[in-house]
């Protein structure tokens, strides 16, 4: 499985969850990985086991933790191929008492530290003529539920990111993808599914069963291999035709 090999890559978020699922698949694909999280010890331990990867810790809504990753790239390898906006956060309450200072913290995490990094990055795909950026949205950037507020406009947000840089670097050799997965077996949903619980006062088996599966065809939670499986496609060559695009894989969530 070597068909990246000789690619550099950064992955946000992946200390844990669809990160971590990425950057091992990446770096089994012969990638060379910058693991990124606000965990560095957990960052580190993920690129302890895959060969020649590297974690730095990073706060994506810090502008300068944005920029320290992209120059950590260019130090180490004096490229970018592969940029994986994938950290992320959850926060499950009605508006009238959604906490201000949490809904402007998870649009930072969720679009502006990716408009940073892809900012950043960009110029060095462009000496290349070649890149990929992977925005991990959520089929809740083509839908939204209640009491999701923050995590709903920051996906929405990060819909139109993807696009407008998809037009922009089309003739750079640069494409830019959206990842658009239902509910994935990850720590985030975990938690969520407690939240759920408590806002809408169900057992978090009826939270699985009434409100997360309910409106899909396939009924079950995606595993973060998948995820990470259909990453590795989208850096592929195969997938060079593709950008600009929202890749939905919500085992037939959106299909009504």
């Amino acid at each position: 499985m070597g068909e990246l090999t000789g690619r550099c890559a950064l992955v946000t978020g992946a200390a844990s969850g669809i990160g971590r699922a990425v950057a091992e698949d990446l770096g089994a694909r012969g990638a060379r990985v910058l693991v990124s999280d606000l965990d560095e010890a957990g960052a580190r331990e993920v690129a302890g086991k895959i060969p020649g990867a590297i974690a730095q810790r990073a706060d994506v809504s810090s502008r300068e933790d944005c920029r320290a990753l992209v120059d950590r790239a260019k130090k180490e390898w004096e490229r970018l191929d592969i940029l994986v906006n994938n950290a992320g956060l959850q926060h499950v309450a009605p508006v009238e008492e959604f906490p201000e200072e949490r809904w402007e913290q998870m649009i930072r995490i969720m679009l502006v530290g990716p408009f940073l990094l892809t900012k950043y990055a960009l110029p060095l795909m462009y000496e290349r003529k070649w890149g990929r950026i992977i925005n991990v949205s959520s089929l809740h950037g083509l839908v939204a539920s209640p009491f999701k507020s923050a995590y709903v406009s920051a996906k929405h947000g990060l819909m139109g990111l993807t696009k407008t840089v998809a037009l922009e670097a089309a003739d750079k050799g640069v494409t830019v993808n959206a990842l658009c997965p239902s509910y994935v077996r990850t720590p985030l949903v975990e938690k969520q599914i407690a939240d759920q619980a408590r806002v809408h006062g169900l057992t978090e088996t009826e939270v699985v069963e009434r409100i997360m599966l309910a409106p899909a065809a396939v009924k079950r939670l995606l595993e973060p291999s998948e995820v990470a499986a259909y990453v590795a496609f989208l850096c592929s060559e195969a997938a060079g035709g593709i950008t600009g695009s929202a890749q939905v894989m919500d085992c037939g969530w959106t299909a009504r």
